[in-house]
């Protein structure tokens, strides 16, 4: 009887550390949430807004973004006429990286 208790005790140990580092294991994750991508923007201005979650950096075209403690971001940039891609890329601090790209269109 003793043996199961530990067994089951034990299990509940392992399943509960699986979960709470599953996380660390899964990596950075990225959405954004506006600019939808191939947006038209007539006034140059765009609204940058998403979540990097478990990002240790953050940037947009190479260039620094300030994200939240919980990775919320929120930016608003203005674009000369024409197209731009944006891209934006969350690293964790274990140097996994996920990627997401939009392109908008300033008339």
């Amino acid at each position: 009887m003793t043996k199961y208790l530990l067994a089951a005790v034990l299990f509940i140990l392992i399943g509960y550390g699986f979960i709470e580092a599953w996380p660390l294991l899964d990596g950075p994750t990225l959405v954004i949430d506006s600019p939808t991508d191939n947006a038209p923007f007539p006034g140059g201005i765009v609204v940058l807004r998403g979540k990097a979650a478990r990002a240790a950096e953050f940037t947009l075209n190479g260039a620094p973004v300030l994200h939240d403690q919980d990775g919320s971001f929120s930016s608003t940039l203005t674009f000369p006429r024409g197209g731009s891609i944006l891209t934006f890329v969350a690293t964790d601090r274990f140097g996994r990286t996920v990627t997401a790209t939009r392109s908008i269109f300033v008339p």
